[in-house]
Parts: C-alpha cells; sequence; structure tokens
C-alpha cells in the first residue's frame, strides 16, 4: 500500500449533516482496500478564486491515507459524480 492524501472542497452551502455524510462517503471508499491514518477538517474558507462563477468560498477536508491503486479510481469517480464537490485533489506522498 502506497500513502496518499486527498484534498476536496464542498459546496458552503451545505447542511452539517450533509457535509458529514459526504465525508463518511469518501472514508467509506477509502476503507474498502485501504486505511485512514488523519482527517482534518479545514471548515469553511475562501477560494483562492471564484468557482462556477458563483462560489467564493467552500468547506475544506484533508485525507491521509494508506491504499490499493484502486481506491484511486473509486475516489475520482465519486468527486465527478457528485456535484457536491467543487474541487478535489488526490496526491502521492513521499515514503
Amino acid at each position: 500500500m502506497r500513502k496518499y492524501e486527498t484534498l476536496f472542497v464542498l459546496k458552503p452551502d451545505l447542511e452539517k449533516e450533509a457535509i458529514e455524510e459526504l465525508v463518511g462517503k469518501v472514508k467509506a471508499v477509502i476503507e474498502a482496500a485501504g486505511e485512514i491514518e488523519k482527517v482534518d477538517e479545514w471548515g469553511k474558507r475562501k477560494l483562492a478564486y471564484e468557482i462556477a462563477k458563483k462560489y467564493q468560498e467552500g468547506f475544506y477536508v484533508l485525507i491521509d491515507f494508506k491504499a490499493e491503486n484502486s481506491v484511486l479510481d473509486a475516489l475520482d469517480h465519486l468527486y465527478k459524480i457528485n456535484e457536491q464537490f467543487i474541487r478535489s485533489i488526490v496526491i502521492k506522498k513521499e515514503k
């Protein structure tokens, strides 16, 4: 297993329950073939630039995890099909 981190930004107008549900979905995808090391919810922050001509802030979440490559495809799929994610990235960490 390799070490990765994912950072995603959710729409700022989501309710707390919806945010928790989406974070739970991401965690479930990772835990299906990996293990989570740390979850860091940064909260609502101002974006560096406006996204989709209407979002100037978003809810940031950073997750450090170990997983197989199959998890990356599943995460990418989740981020793309759910419109509540306005930005996301997965980065391979150094050993």
